[in-house]
């Protein structure tokens, strides 16, 4: 998938889910998408795929949702570096 830098026409509140997870919102909003839950085809509770499939995928499971969450955002940033 290819990633576009998004513009912001405004800043996000800091306590909404785009302030706390701009990652997410950024991926979802190119076209990829993610998944939360268990499943049977994989161990993690939380995945980030694009239309090559999954791009990164968590552990099996977290302290909370908002820890799920927080490592599936570091997840796709650290992706999107590493392939842009």
């Amino acid at each position: 998938m290819k990633k576009k830098k998004q513009g912001r026409e405004h800043e996000a509140e800091p306590n909404s889910f785009e302030g706390s997870y701009p990652n997410i919102v950024a991926w979802v909003s190119n076209g990829g998408w993610v998944e939360i839950g268990y499943v049977e085809y994989t161990g993690s509770f939380v995945r980030a795929l694009d239309e090559g499939g999954m791009i990164w995928e968590g552990v099996s499971r977290y302290e909370s949702i908002d820890y799920a969450l927080k490592a599936l955002d570091q997840g796709i940033a650290e992706w999107v570096e590493e392939h842009g």
